[in-house]
């Protein structure tokens, strides 16, 4: 095991694999110095184990636990000793008395830190390490968020007193986060101005329509935002490959969607296009998720279990689509989606830079993260070069 071929990561001790392997991914190893002694091991393969750094970091503190003997007996019988030393002349008696009360300051703020941690925590000891950090992750990104789900209620006043609409398109494959984002974008906003459509497989009536009617049906009247999760870009990817329209009709709407957006632009809609760029690997694992959770088990369906299979022809159409379909007036917004909270918190900052609303809070930062939401030209480039987004 050479250390050369791995990283560090942002977690002291561990390191991880800079080349993954064919079948099991990158390898984390734990390394550190504890009571004089070296210690390094293998903690596994993160597609085999399904491990993330985080993960990983609880095997390390386990394994670290594990070799430590207690001592909780000795550290306090020390600590004691230390508070209760005295010296034999005047001088040494000041600066030991000093040191005393230094330490006896430093001991009560650890015991009062100590107790209000319990008392947040509950019965910590009971839950699982990685699944107690990641709820405390929960609690941090929650706050962040709300922050910007308060400039999303300001936005939505100022389309209601201004009779502004607004159409928001979701797109993206099966589990690259488009649910999950509608959810955090509207869960403080006022469900009477504001309208998720999911429209399902066409009636034989929506058959023989024009192929953008039954979409225009749910556009938003005045004050309103209407979230399609999924659009009418379903044509542009998903019935393609499926099979699901012809050839004749997927060109006619590659020629026509461009125009139909320009027009709806002129006529003051607001309209931003979301797309939610998930990588092959965690595309398979959020699957993998849905398989074996019960709360998920509903989420999965047969199309899901094609997409892995499909992966390279949905990849032959997306790029097609962000290709033609990207336009000044009607732009796609790439939002690199493996990380959901940040992938949720970029749809955001693109939904409110879309809007001069009034009374914005330029404290927060609405600058695009460049590694999450990026332009549709290096998505296109990295498309050429590589088949993994």
């Amino acid at each position: 095991m050479n250390l050369h071929d791995f990283e560090r990561t942002e977690y002291t001790g561990l390191y991880k694999s800079k080349v993954s392997h064919p079948t099991f991914g990158q390898k984390y190893i734990a390394r550190f110095q504890l009571n004089k002694k070296r210690y390094m091991k293998v903690l596994g393969y993160d597609k085999a184990d399904n491990l993330t750094d985080l993960k990983a970091y609880g095997l390390l503190e386990d394994y670290k636990n594990s070799l430590k003997p207690n001592k909780s007996s000795k550290s306090a019988s020390k600590v004691s000793q230390k508070v209760r030393k005295t010296a034999t002349t005047a001088t040494s008696n000041v600066t030991t008395t000093i040191y005393s009360e230094n330490e006896n300051t430093k001991i009560k703020s650890l015991i009062e830190e100590n107790t209000l941690l319990k008392n947040i925590l509950g019965d910590y000891k009971s839950v699982d390490l990685v699944t107690l950090q990641e709820g405390i992750q929960k609690v941090y990104d929650n706050a962040q968020m709300q922050q910007y789900q308060i400039e999303l209620i300001k936005m939505q006043k100022y389309l209601e007193k201004s009779g502004k609409k607004m159409i928001i398109l979701f797109e993206g494959r099966d589990a690259s986060g488009k649910g999950g984002a509608i959810r955090r974008m509207t869960r403080f906003m006022n469900s009477r101005h504001y309208r998720v459509v999911a429209l399902g497989k066409p009636t034989e009536t929506q058959k023989g329509q024009w192929f953008f009617q039954k979409y225009i049906e749910h556009f938003p009247t005045g004050g309103e935002v209407v979230l399609f999760d999924r659009s009418w870009y379903n044509r542009a990817m998903v019935e393609p490959v499926f099979g699901f329209c012809t050839d004749h009709q997927y060109e006619i709407f590659m020629e026509d969607v461009v125009n139909f957006e320009h027009d709806l632009v002129r006529q003051d809609i607001i309209l931003v296009k979301l797309y939610f760029s998930v990588s092959k690997a965690e595309q398979l694992a959020r699957f993998e998720s849905r398989r074996i959770n019960p709360l998920k088990q509903w989420k999965l369906s047969e199309v899901d279990l094609q997409a892995q299979d499909l992966w390279d022809e949905f990849s032959e159409k997306k790029y097609e689509m962000l290709k033609r379909t990207h336009s000044r007036s009607a732009p796609w917004n790439i939002v690199r989606s493996d990380d959901k909270h940040n992938a949720r918190m970029e749809a955001i900052k693109i939904v409110l830079n879309s809007v001069d609303y009034d009374d914005r809070n330029y404290s927060l930062n609405f600058e695009p993260n460049d590694e999450i939401n990026i332009s549709v030209q290096k998505e296109l480039s990295r498309m050429r070069k590589k088949r993994d987004y």
